[in-house]
Parts: C-alpha cells; sequence; structure tokens
C-alpha cells in the first residue's frame, strides 16, 4: 500500500537555515553536531525529500564579518546547491539579534547610530534575499525589549518601532521588490519582556503603519504557547483580518522555554485543530517549521526530525477531513449549532427596526440555559479520530 503521507513542494512545506542546520548548542552545552555550510545544508533538505524552500536569516548565509570573496564564494555554493536539489527562496529575514551591537535592541535601540545601522543591516538583507527570490521577509525583534521599564519609555519605542518599518516598506516599494512583511511576535527570552508579545498586538499595531496593506504577521506556535495562549486563535485572527502572511510551526510545553519542538510532538490535539483550520481557511502560504531537532540527535536523525514534521501536518491534515466527514461529529455539531437565520439577519446589519425589533423580543433564559452542549462527547470523539479508533 502506498504511503499518504509522503510531501511533495506542492505541500510549500519550508524549513530554515537556521532550523536544519542547528548544531545543539544551547545556554548550558557545546554543539553536539557539527556545523554545516549553507550549501550542505540544502543538499540535506535534498536528501530529506518534498521540501518546496528553504529560508535564512542575512548571517545564516554570509557570516557578518565575511569579505566580498568570501560572500561570493558562499552564494556562488548556495545557488549551485538549490538547483541540485531544485529548491528555492521562500521567505528571508535579518539577525538583529545575535551581534553585541543589538545588546539593547536594534529599531528600539535608545543609541541613533544602532538603530541606523540596524536599518542598513536590513536594507542590505532585503537586497540579499530578493537576490535568491524571496517573497516574504519576516521580522523577529528578539532584543526590541527591555529588563527594567526606567530603560525606555514605551511609546518612544514603539514610534521608533513604527518608524523603522515604515521607512522599510518604502524602500522595498522604491527597489521594486515587491516583499510581503511579516511581523513575528515573542513574549520572552532572550530579553524579560518583549515589546509586542503576541500576534494580536503587531495586528493592532499595523493599522498604524503607512505602508500597512504590505505588511502581516508571521505566528509561531511555541511563542504564543510560551505565553500560555491558544494559538489556533491567534492564527485565525490573522485569517480575519487578512494578515497572515507567513507561518512558523514547531511544538512547545506550556510555561517552559523556547523549545522548538517538531511539529505536533508536543500538543498533538491542538497541532490538529491548527491543522484543520488552516485546511479549512485553504490558506496559501508556506508553511515553514521553524524547529530543531532534538540535541541528542545525529544527522541521520536530523532527517527524520524534519520528515516527521511534514509526516505529521500531513497525518493531520486526513485526521481533519475524517473529522469534518465523521457521522457522529455532524450529528453533535449539528446539535451544538443550532441555526436562525432570521434571527441572525437582525444582528448582521444594523438597522433602528433591527434594533427595536431586538428590544421588544422576550427570551426565556432559563429554557436558554437547559439546551444541552454536548462537548465532553465531542471532543472524545476527537480524540478517539486522532488515535485512530
Amino acid at each position: 500500500m502506498p504511503d499518504r503521507y509522503v510531501p511533495t513542494p506542492k505541500d510549500k512545506f519550508t524549513f530554515g537555515l537556521w532550523t536544519v542546520g542547528n548544531t545543539g548548542r544551547d545556554p548550558f552545552g557545546l554543539p553536539t553536531r557539527p556545523s554545516l555550510s549553507p550549501a550542505q545544508i540544502v543538499d540535506l533538505l535534498g536528501e530529506v525529500g518534498g521540501v518546496c524552500a528553504v529560508n535564512f536569516h542575512d548571517n545564516d548565509l554570509i557570516p557578518i564579518d565575511a569579505t566580498e570573496a568570501e560572500a561570493s564564494q558562499i552564494k556562488s555554493d548556495f545557488t549551485k546547491a538549490l538547483k541540485r536539489t531544485k529548491l528555492r527562496v521562500a521567505m528571508a529575514t535579518t539577525n538583529l539579534f545575535s551581534d553585541p551591537a543589538f545588546r539593547d535592541g536594534a529599531f528600539t535601540s535608545n543609541d541613533a547610530e544602532v538603530r541606523a545601522y540596524a536599518l542598513q543591516k536590513t536594507m542590505r538583507a532585503m537586497d540579499l534575499g530578493a537576490e535568491f527570490g524571496a517573497q516574504v521577509y519576516v521580522f523577529w525583534g528578539g532584543r526590541e525589549g527591555i529588563e527594567t521599564d526606567g530603560a525606555k519609555d514605551p511609546v518612544e519605542a514603539e514610534g521608533r518601532f513604527r518608524q523603522a518599518i515604515d521607512f522599510l516598506c518604502a524602500y522595498s516599494i522604491d527597489r521594486g521588490y515587491d516583499y510581503k512583511f511579516a511581523l513575528e511576535a515573542k513574549p520572552n527570552e532572550p530579553r524579560a519582556h518583549i515589546f509586542f508579545p503576541t500576534t494580536g498586538h503587531y495586528l493592532a499595531f499595523i493599522s498604524t503603519l503607512k505602508h500597512g496593506e504590505m505588511v502581516g504577521v508571521n505566528p509561531e506556535v511555541a511563542h504564543e504557547h510560551m505565553a500560555g495562549l491558544n494559538f489556533s486563535h491567534a492564527v485565525a485572527q490573522a485569517l480575519g483580518a487578512g494578515k497572515l502572511f507567513h507561518i512558523d510551526l514547531n511544538d512547545q510545553e506550556f510555561g517552559r522555554f523556547d523549545q522548538d519542538f517538531r511539529f505536533g510532538s508536543a500538543n498533538p490535539k491542538a497541532a490538529f485543530f491548527l491543522v484543520k483550520l488552516l485546511e479549512d481557511a485553504k490558506y496559501q502560504g508556506f508553511k515553514h517549521f521553524d524547529a530543531h531537532a532534538y540535541r541528542t540527535s545525529d544527522r541521520a536523525d536530523v532527517i527524520e526530525f524534519a520528515r516527521g514534521c511534514m509526516r505529521t501536518y500531513l497525518i493531520l491534515k486526513e485526521k481533519a477531513r475524517k473529522w469534518s466527514e465523521d457521522a457522529t461529529i455532524k450529528a453533535l455539531l449539528k446539535q451544538i449549532n443550532r441555526a436562525g437565520k432570521d434571527l441572525d439577519a437582525l444582528s448582521a446589519k444594523y438597522s433602528r427596526a433591527h434594533a427595536e425589533t431586538l428590544l421588544a423580543m422576550r427570551f426565556d433564559r432559563n429554557a436558554l440555559a437547559e439546551r444541552p452542549l454536548p462537548y465532553e462527547r465531542l471532543d472524545q470523539r476527537t480524540m478517539e479520530i486522532l488515535m485512530g479508533v
């Protein structure tokens, strides 16, 4: 029987150079895997199979202190690897968090020279991404925050960030890059308090931009789970606003440090409802696995990690179809969702007549409170479908 869960480039699954290229280093331990060149990482993804594209930070591809000759050679090798594997570049971003120059932020730094350098570095990184055909440009402000509230005026910091994004939008337009900008939220780590900690914060911020039409969000499973939030709700809000420009898939235990586990490995039910949401909404964007293999993994296990991310998504996609077609689920949803076209029409659009009609209606509160809502049975049936029963 053929394997139904083999990905193809049409699934639009992507990985970053920093994901499968992760060396296993953490704050308490040295690397456990050898460092790979960008070309070697692309070749590894080619060995994984079914991957659509690769993504990069500017310094994932070109080291920050590389000479022009070194940069040229790296880009040449990277281009050849892309051709060998038939991969492309989907998304690019800037590393504005690793270098000590950004220890107090980039766009929100208190130092005007740091802010100017951050703009220069981002423009050059946008040039690099455009050179390789990237369609989406992500912004994660890993150092845009504080440890003590006395350090920065939050209103001024937000204004600086707005000014930077407005400037870079204009740069993209002026250069004809046609980028879609995607802002990525995170509540904490590496700073104690990061500005714009959730996807909802960024959705509100976008409405204040000069070119808000070209700016959306890049929500990440782990980041919303770190804040104890329901990731599917953040994605639904982004979909409703027409702002889901990119998405980072991984997994995360609630209340832990940023773990970036293999997609679906920590909370498969949450992953199921996320996949169902994306598939029901017919999301057409790239699905990026911003995760990395366990520190214990060797090269072969890293390949299994990457295959596992994609395979889990495809399995959950099939489970979502079975859930929607299941007779028990259909019956329960019909019982739970009480249609009322006339009532819904009254609230769909305000008019004085509709308001007067609603004001004059009599509702039996006791009867409303007694209607059955078999959510336990619904959830149990969901679990049975997920477990193959």
